[in-house]
């Protein structure tokens, strides 16, 4: 049984037994792992997240591949929970899931990824890891592939540390996006590396990068009481623009902040 995709939820449905394969091994899923499932639509990645062991908990917004979805895996009840609702409304901690103690692994619709890979990071109950299927150039954004890091990608990584499994063809989705697609792993899921200045970090960086085409003295020289001293004790060039400062060196400018 299969279900017409839907343009307005952006659903484009995986086909590709190699793309499948590749996320199951990079999540090194072990039996008894709780995974949380964003978009499972027909439930391709729910059977092999099932075949490896793994309690599901599958959130679907469409409410016909609940249907699908319910009498696809009828006889999983006890390892495979189906909510309907849009994950981006929903209480993480509501669903039952424990800070680190759950991995994400899903091929979340494009026009979501950013807010929803937030929501994740930022929940008190953030996963321990997760494994997805994004757009590859937002997952070469995110791992700064250029050396040019962005908001997106500095978040992730105070976070977490992100790396690309494999790239995988618009041919392997039904309907088949126009652009490709990758695998991303983000590990080593905890708090925010700026501690206590977590606030301070995203002021700084929001305002940065609003103004990304101006030099660090223009955008957020005034949040710092001395900032040529500020800056050169970070070692920065207040002529920098935001994509050429590294994560450690806005840590630091977070510190300083007034």
């Amino acid at each position: 049984m299969k279900i017409p995709p839907k343009k307005s939820l952006g659903q484009h449905f995986l086909r590709s037994k190699k793309a499948i394969k590749d996320i199951i091994h990079a999540s090194n899923i072990k039996k008894g792992d709780v995974v949380l499932e964003v978009g499972p639509g027909e439930g391709v990645l729910t059977e092999a997240l099932l075949v490896a062991g793994g309690h599901v908990i599958a959130v679907e917004k469409d409410a016909r591949a609940i249907t699908l979805l319910e009498e696809k895996f009828k006889k999983e009840e006890g390892r495979l929970r189906i909510i309907e609702g849009d994950i981006l409304e929903m209480d993480l901690e509501e669903l039952g899931l424990e800070a680190g103690k759950y991995q994400v692994i899903a091929n979340i619709p494009y026009y979501i990824t950013g807010i929803l890979i937030r929501k994740l990071l930022e929940s008190p109950v953030r996963p321990s890891a997760m494994t997805l299927l994004v757009q590859k150039e937002v997952a070469d954004r995110i791992v700064a592939r250029d050396e040019k890091e962005s908001l997106l990608s500095l978040g992730v990584k105070a976070y977490g540390e992100p790396f690309i499994v494999s790239r995988v063809k618009a041919g392997s989705f039904v309907p088949a996006p126009k652009v490709d697609s990758a695998i991303i792993r983000i590990e080593d899921i905890g708090p925010h590396k700026a501690g206590e200045y977590e606030d301070q970090f995203w002021t700084i960086t929001k305002a940065a990068f609003n103004g990304k085409r101006k030099t660090l003295s223009h955008t957020i020289g005034h949040v710092f009481e001395n900032p040529e001293k500020v800056f050169e004790e970070c070692g920065i060039d207040p002529k920098e623009r935001p994509e050429n400062v590294s994560l450690n060196k806005w840590i630091l400018l977070a510190r300083h902040v007034t």
